[in-house]
């Protein structure tokens, strides 16, 4: 039969086995619990150690100081660090999720130490604590309770986030007899529950409310709940121990100790049992059977785990817990089970026996479960041999079967080879494999990496396949904090040899820490190597080097970067400086030419100048008038028209400055003299009807406002030809009905535009009698008949159609007077005789 040395040491716990494998001999030196505090971070995790204050102790050949001293499980030294913190004795440490040591002193005061004893953060329990000493603190995860002298009670419930709640006041006159708490995230509030033991009962303690429980099953000595809040362990004043439910109605356990006296420690060994710790005796209690006592003749901690309780002695670790089924199925002494017949053919094979054949032959229809069972035991040895032991056994098996799945052996191997390098001594996480896969593998590389052990870290991601950037920052980082000693380019040469094995790096990430660091230089150099212009720039303009985060993000293309820049050097630099930075790169300059026309005018003007661009700053200035017409209180009268007139003159100067625009100056020119004389007018009428208008509307407008002395000026000023002038006046005086003046107008002197112009102002103004007057007076035959038409006089059109002797003339003619017969036949007789003479 199989594994009877291996069975041998478990015990018996009615019917489940237990075991207490040695992890380590612990490494240190002179550390006895007894004469100091210990806090012990879950899942394998470092261990806190520094003198116990509130005792009187010898020391020998150390200093008076304390220190306080992390190490490994397996008892190596991480980091020290001599306590010097006020706030007067130490009541409470532990260690969070996150592995921050947290100590909390007399007057309220919260420390927060990392892995390296480095002192990260302090904050203040509050004013109550200060007044009222603490006196007794309770952790979990990441929280703590803590009851000060006047009996009131505080919870922080995340020390991520460092806020103090006071919970209900239980009017109490003297301490608890013990506190215990359920973790918020097994309440049914979502709040920390607290359970106080006073009097023969307890207290359920919450923020709003106090509920009693268990009335006169107490007095409590002892409480702690069980690790997923289900359950609550207690040792009563009559040495019972009683397993409850969270709500103290239903006793699962109860046990009569042989002592009253209460045990120093209390704890959970999984969900299947409870320690209780006396001076010297470890005794262990299921709910069913008889107990299993453990003698010590030295002080041990217990550390529970989600899977059974790690002791720590002055010279040992070890790990109690419930040996697992597959295990027992193997090495029980007796054992016929599948897997227990597949490790001894395994043993028969090695010893060439031919037991081996029949051992498989019994167990050829279970074979899979027995290879399976191989593995699963495996999984859980911590011996290294016997874990090869087990998975040869599995491989054996595994080769006689077809129905197996066989990535299982392949996985449990990579699980185990993981294990085993961390559980390693000079590494002291003693994880199992239960705890391996609650805390993950991502988990366990950050506390690598927070422990200085990167290149474990770093050959553990590449064997999973994971994202080895995590670790090659946290190097680089930890390297740069670390070299202050090495010149630049030698660390640069370091540095990248190892970040070359990750692509797709953040090098702009180490950039930031070695400028935060205060290497500048190195700094510049690594961010070089950065790819990405969306996070090369950025940090470029943090570190100073605007000049090149401005090439950078020209030679990208990318205008949200380039913006990027070109607001954080405008901020920072004298504009002239800015302007010379910016004049070299057409793209940056077209940028913030294009952003500053529609929001900077005034900084865009002094560009231009900066630039000699003269006529561009002539332009913005002429926009500017435009702008300024747009304003509501240019039409309510003239205070914004004189400022206008000033910027249009400004803009004529600058353009005359320029041989290249004597058109812009000269229309800038006439533009500012238009605008005075339309003030003017305006002025003067007291109507706002003539700013922004043509001079062709400004001379009609004072023509039909009567005034001809103003349009005369106009006409002069900005010299006006005849011609339009004529145009002009004969359409206002039509407008206005001022037949008289229109007449006494075309007889002045002849005109230059001719009478066809009065005619057919007089026709639109529906004047046909005023249109007789000129009509007379056409020169061409055409527009007499064609004058004719218009006012509806056939015979006389005919007749001058007649004299200009123009048949398609007549034609159309024609297709006026359509509706009128005698009319049309006018046409058609005068066709037809133009028609014969033609043929003649």
């Amino acid at each position: 039969m199989a594994g009877v040395a291996v069975a041998a040491e478990w015990q018996l716990l009615y019917n489940r086995y237990y075991r207490k494998p040695e992890l380590y001999q612990m490494q240190w030196k002179n550390v006895d619990l007894t004469r100091n505090k210990i806090a012990c971070a879950p899942f394998g995790g470092p261990i806190a150690v520094i003198r116990d204050d509130a005792k009187i102790v010898q020391l020998y050949a150390e200093s008076a100081l304390r220190k306080l001293r992390i190490f490994t499980s397996s008892g190596r030294l991480i980091s020290e660090t001599v306590w010097k913190n006020p706030g007067g004795r130490l009541i409470g440490m532990s260690w969070t999720d996150d592995l921050t040591l947290i100590c909390i002193t007399q007057d309220g005061t919260v420390y927060s130490y990392n892995i390296h004893a480095e002192l990260v953060s302090t904050f203040s329990l509050g004013k109550e604590c200060f007044d009222n000493s603490v006196v007794e603190c309770v952790f979990w995860g990441n929280g703590v309770v803590c009851i000060n002298e006047a009996f009131e009670i505080f919870a922080v419930p995340d020390f991520k986030v460092p806020k103090t709640v006071k919970l209900a006041d239980c009017n109490l006159e003297e301490l608890p007899h013990c506190i215990a708490v359920i973790e918020p995230q097994y309440t049914k509030s979502g709040d920390v529950e607290v359970l106080v033991g006073v009097g023969d009962h307890v207290l359920l303690v919450e923020e709003d409310l106090v509920q009693p429980l268990a009335e006169e099953m107490g007095p409590f000595q002892k409480m702690v709940v069980s690790r997923k809040g289900e359950f609550v362990a207690s040792f009563t004043h009559d040495g019972r121990l009683l397993v409850l439910s969270t709500d103290f109605s239903e006793v699962i356990i109860e046990y009569a100790c042989e002592s009253a006296l209460p045990p120093e420690q209390l704890a959970w060994c999984g969900l299947d049992s409870v320690l209780l710790y006396w001076d010297d005796m470890l005794l262990m209690v299921g709910p069913f059977g008889d107990p299993v006592r453990y003698i010590y003749d030295e002080p041990i901690i217990l550390i529970p785990e989600c899977d059974g309780v790690r002791i720590l002695s002055n010279t040992s670790m070890e790990f109690l817990h419930r040996v697992p089924d597959s295990t027992v199925s193997i090495f029980q002494i007796g054992s016929t089970l599948p897997a227990a017949l597949l490790y001894d053919a395994l043993e028969h094979f090695d010893r060439r026996s031919a037991k081996a054949d029949e051992n498989l032959r019994l167990i050829r229809s279970s074979l899979p479960e027995a290879v399976e069972a191989c593995i699963d035991a495996a999984g859980y040895e911590f011996d290294i041999s016997q874990q090869r032991t087990l998975l040869r056994a599995a491989s054996y098996g595994q080769t006689f079967s077809s129905h197996f799945q066989r990535d299982s052996i392949q996985e449990m191997c990579k699980t185990l080879r993981v294990l085993n390098a961390v559980r390693h001594v000079e590494i002291g996480i003693p994880l199992s494999i239960q705890q391996y896969k609650l805390l993950t593998p991502s988990v366990l590389i950050n506390r690598l990496i927070n422990a200085h052990k990167h290149l474990l870290a770093l050959r553990i991601s590449e064997y999973l396949g994971m994202n080895q950037e995590v670790v090659l920052m946290h190097w680089t980082c930890t390297k740069i904090s670390a070299s202050a000693a090495i010149p630049d380019s030698s660390l640069l040469e370091i540095l990248l040899d190892k970040l070359k094995l990750c692509k797709g790096i953040s090098y702009a990430a180490v950039a930031a820490h070695a400028d935060k660091s205060g290497r500048r230089k190195l700094a510049a150099m690594l961010v070089e190597h950065e790819p990405r212009s969306s996070k090369q720039i950025p940090l470029l303009l943090s570190i100073g080097e605007e000049d090149t985060a401005l090439m950078k993000a020209t030679e990208s293309g990318d205008t949200d970067l380039i913006y990027l820049v070109l607001f954080h050097i405008w901020r920072k630099r004298a504009p002239l400086e800015f302007f010379s930075t910016i004049q070299a790169r057409t793209l940056a300059r077209d940028l913030f030419v294009t952003y500053a026309r529609s929001y900077k005018h005034e900084f865009l003007k002094d560009f231009f100048l900066s630039t000699g661009q003269l006529q561009d700053v002539a332009f913005l200035l002429w926009k500017e008038s435009w702008e300024l017409a747009k304003n509501p209180m240019a039409s309510k009268g003239s205070p914004l028209h004189g400022p206008r007139i000033k910027l249009i003159e400004k803009a004529h100067n600058l353009f005359t400055e320029t041989k290249e625009h004597m058109f812009e100056s000269k229309a800038a020119e006439e533009h500012a003299k238009l605008l005075r004389i339309q003030h003017e007018l305006e002025v003067t009428t007291k109507q706002a009807i003539f700013v922004d208008s043509s001079i062709s509307d400004t001379i009609r407008t004072c023509i039909v406002l009567g005034n001809h002395r103003a349009a005369n000026k106009v006409k002069t000023e900005f010299k006006v030809s005849e011609k339009r002038w004529y145009w002009l006046k004969v359409f206002a005086l039509a407008t206005i009905r001022d037949w008289d003046a229109l007449e006494k107008f075309s007889k002045e002197k002849r005109p230059p535009i001719g009478y066809r112009p009065f005619v057919e102002a007089c026709v639109d103004a529906g004047e046909k009698d005023q249109a007789l007057k000129y009509i007379p007076k056409l020169a061409d035959p055409r527009e007499r008949a064609e004058a004719y038409a218009k006012i509806g006089m056939a015979k006389e059109a005919a007749d001058a159609a007649s004299q200009a002797k123009d048949g398609e003339l007549l034609g159309r003619l024609k297709l006026t007077f359509a509706q009128n017969a005698a009319a049309a036949s006018i046409f058609d007789t005068l066709r037809d005789r133009l028609s014969f003479q033609g043929v003649s």
